[in-house]
């Protein structure tokens, strides 16, 4: 049934179209669409504590970076914990990693990884990325599920079509780009062939690093012996287990008929290494493949979209040349090698029904399979690493069911709400283990407990989201609601079994340098959060703009942890996750305005993030990797083609710090980065000098270092407890796109 559009429902399809998330959305936007019958079908309105990048935004930061995440760097609310060079975790007001919901290309990506070496962010190339979207704090239930935090939405490049009456479209793109600070380079091509009703695209790249440097007094405070790993020597200023080199590519195959879409996703990564500065070992392997199919069809009741998908993952783990096994010239075990194989096989069902002029039905349903195997092969001469394979987890399975309805409704031309029920159900289980032997002391007890213990578990968790938005007039809205979200425990918090020294050492998802067993009767996290926010701006919303967001959660057997016996101060130890409460609540502040513009000089424009959260447990600790009062303040000034931004980054010092895990201290620091660029029809141009100054400082949130030395010993030789990993000092990089 079709009804007559109100403006404002007009206004938002028309959004839609230009958004690429309405299924007309088909076509490049400078190309002739059908006819499209537009129904009073709306998005879920998006909260003004939410970012949005689209192309024309993410243009001037693909050349700096090759980590996808980083691209979220300046959205209000959002930090990232370091990892490896290309493999950052978000961090959305203080709960990060698997505590987000991450989707990309509509696939719900899981990190098989016993360090989280390869989040599902990793696996786009910040080239192929077409939009992104994050929610925040009130996270419609239609995008969130089996989380606690926030919701990251990762849509790679549209489909393009060729003009009716035109023939064949043929279109291309080939760039390459050079970081000084580590001799980062790489390539990156994109091309497409497609007619009126069928697209082929493909987008491919490579790219790779050594280590790199911080400002030039960093200095790490190894030993001699540490220093010096066989012939390659680390520098005083050389972050070691900092290099990677990685390769991407994707395909996407399109066909539309009328109003119906079909599309067929395939990725392929193959990243040989990456290093790791804040963990025990290195990727020395990851391979994945995803397909992903996709169906879109409008009709006149709505929007019907169909997915299914399939992604493997075959990752592996070791030292790399930085780190060390023993003190002396050579080592005389080969490494510890790690395997990981991961499968993960899903499908979901969702539809936009449009009920009536004013109101907007969202059902759907969503299936995941997903299988993990860890295992850690014996090592020839070590009494320690064999006879045995150690199976850390093995034939774990964790399947989710998910169900969801949401109606929003337009009750007058000031007022909307949203409310939205959904239910999951998360089902686990893991297979029987063994050490590297048997020995009762070594990993036989530990190993016979496990196998004796009721492993499966079954959580059934809902989520609800309600809130209220309040249009006041044309400079002023305000928008408030409510939620509770359910997370279930991760197969590593959940069956990581040994209290074996060296099983712990290699367990750690967090970046912290201690080492970690897990537990199978861990409890679901539940977090309830209230969530307020203001957003004033000029009445056509084009000279200024100023949203301030205040929010707090309170969360339910958040999943904490404690000594596994005795922890001792100012050193790495044993820890067990736990269940424990906890609250976060902070503020995110943003805003822009127009300074001006000088006749035949062009004009400047002034935007600024102001971000704080607090996070503590409910017994008196602090939650680990929460980031300080931070801002990003910049000045963008454009003239014709050229495009010049200053900007300034600004981190207070890290004091609040988890005790239970002894995490070090951060100092505060400000960093000037500058950047410009000049965009033509043909070609695309990037300079820019990060950290101009070369300041030494130290990432908040980039956990413990231990990238040289002895990294087997939890606190053995090498770099030892107590010293932060260091940011990266100035770099200068220069990028050339080619388009034709």
């Amino acid at each position: 049934m079709q009804y007559p559009v109100r403006p404002s429902a007009m206004a938002l399809a028309v959004a839609a179209l230009i958004s690429g998330t309405a299924p007309a959305a088909y076509a490049d936007e400078a190309q002739q669409m059908p006819t499209v019958l537009v129904t009073a079908s709306k998005f879920v309105p998006v909260p003004v504590t939410a970012g949005s990048l689209d192309a024309e935004q993410m243009a001037g930061k693909r050349s700096a970076l090759n980590d996808t995440a980083q691209l979220l760097s300046d959205v209000p609310g959002m930090s990232l914990a370091a990892g490896g060079a290309v493999s950052s975790l978000p961090v959305i007001h203080g709960l990060a990693d698997d505590r987000n919901r991450i989707k990309i290309d509509g696939m719900d990506l899981i990190s098989a990884c016993a360090n989280h070496m390869n989040p599902p962010l990793s696996y786009i190339d910040p080239a192929n990325v077409g939009n992104i979207k994050v929610y925040t704090s009130l996270i419609p239930v239609s995008l969130g599920g089996d989380s606690i935090g926030g919701a990251i939405v990762v849509a790679s490049q549209n489909p393009r079509f060729a003009k009716a009456g035109e023939g064949l479209l043929t279109t291309g793109e080939l760039g390459t780009f050079y970081r000084s600070n580590g001799h980062a380079r790489g390539v990156q091509a994109a091309a497409t062939i497609a007619s009126e009703n069928l697209s082929f695209s493909y987008n491919g790249s490579t790219a790779r690093s050594d280590n790199y440097e911080a400002a030039r007094d960093f200095k790490p405070g190894v030993n001699a012996v540490a220093t010096k790993i066989g012939d390659h020597w680390i520098a005083g200023d050389e972050v070691a287990s900092s290099s990677y080199k990685t390769e991407n590519h994707a395909l996407n195959l399109a066909m539309r008929s009328g109003q119906h879409l079909f599309e067929f996703k395939a990725g392929f990564q193959d990243m040989p290494y990456q290093g790791f500065p804040n963990q025990h070992m290195d990727m020395t392997k990851n391979r994945s493949t995803q397909l992903n199919f996709v169906y879109t069809g409008q009709f006149d009741w709505g929007t019907l979209v169909t997915r299914l998908y399939q992604e493997k993952t075959r990752h592996q783990m070791d030292f790399s040349n930085d780190k060390l096994f023993w003190y002396g010239a050579a080592r005389n075990v080969a490494g510890m090698p790690m395997e990981t194989k991961g499968k993960n096989n899903g499908v979901s069902v969702k539809a936009d029904i449009a009920l009536s002029p004013i109101d907007q039905l969202r059902v759907g349903g969503e299936l995941q399979r997903y299988r993990l195997d860890d295992w850690w092969p014996p090592v020839a001469n070590s009494m320690m690493m064999s006879p045995n394979t150690f199976m850390n987890i093995n034939n774990g399975k964790r399947d989710r069911f998910d169900l969801y309805g949401e109606w929003e409704r337009e009750w007058t031309s000031k007022w909307t709400s949203l409310i939205g029920l959904r239910a999951d159900r998360v089902s686990m289980n893991a297979g029987n283990v063994q050490g590297y032997n048997t020995m009762p002391m070594g990993y036989g007890n530990d190993a016979a407990r496990f196998n004796a213990a009721d492993r499966k578990k079954t959580d059934n968790n809902y989520n609800l989201t309600a809130l209220a938005r309040y249009t006041a007039n044309a400079n002023q809205s305000f928008e408030g609601g409510i939620s509770r979200k359910a997370r279930s425990p991760s197969l590593y918090e959940r069956y990581t079994w040994s209290t074996n020294g060296m099983g712990m050492t290699m367990n750690n998802w967090i970046n912290d340098g201690n080492g970690y067993v897990g537990d199978i009767n861990l409890k679901p996290e539940v977090a309830h959060t209230l969530s307020l926010s203001m957003d004033l701006h000029d009445g056509a919303g084009k000279q200024w703009d100023l949203k301030v967001a205040p929010y707090f959660t309170r969360v339910n057997n958040y999943i904490d942890a404690a000594c596994l016996t005795k922890c001792s101060p100012n050193r790495f130890n044993y820890l067990k996750v736990v269940n424990r409460d906890a609250k976060l609540y902070g503020f995110d502040l943003s805003g822009s305005a127009k300074l001006g513009k000088i006749e035949g000089f062009g004009s400047f424009t002034g935007k600024g993030v102001l971000s704080y959260v607090r996070g503590k447990t409910t017994d008196g600790d602090n939650l680990y990797n929460i980031m300080p009062l931070n801002a990003r303040l910049s000045v963008e000034h454009r003239m014709g083609n050229w495009t010049t931004t200053v900007e300034e980054v600004l981190v207070r010092s890290k004091s609040k710090l988890s005790q239970v895990r002894n995490e070090m201290e951060t100092g505060g620091y400000g960093l000037l980065n500058l950047r410009t660029s000049y965009e033509a029809k043909a070609y695309r141009i990037d300079i820019g000098l990060d950290n101009a100054f070369n300041k030494f400082y130290s990432q908040p949130l980039g956990g413990a270092y231990i990238g040289q030395g002895v990294t087997m010993s939890l606190n053995g030789g090498g770099a030892p407890y107590g010293i932060t990993v260091p940011g990266m000092g100035r770099s200068l990089y220069a990028a050339l796109k080619l388009k034709f």
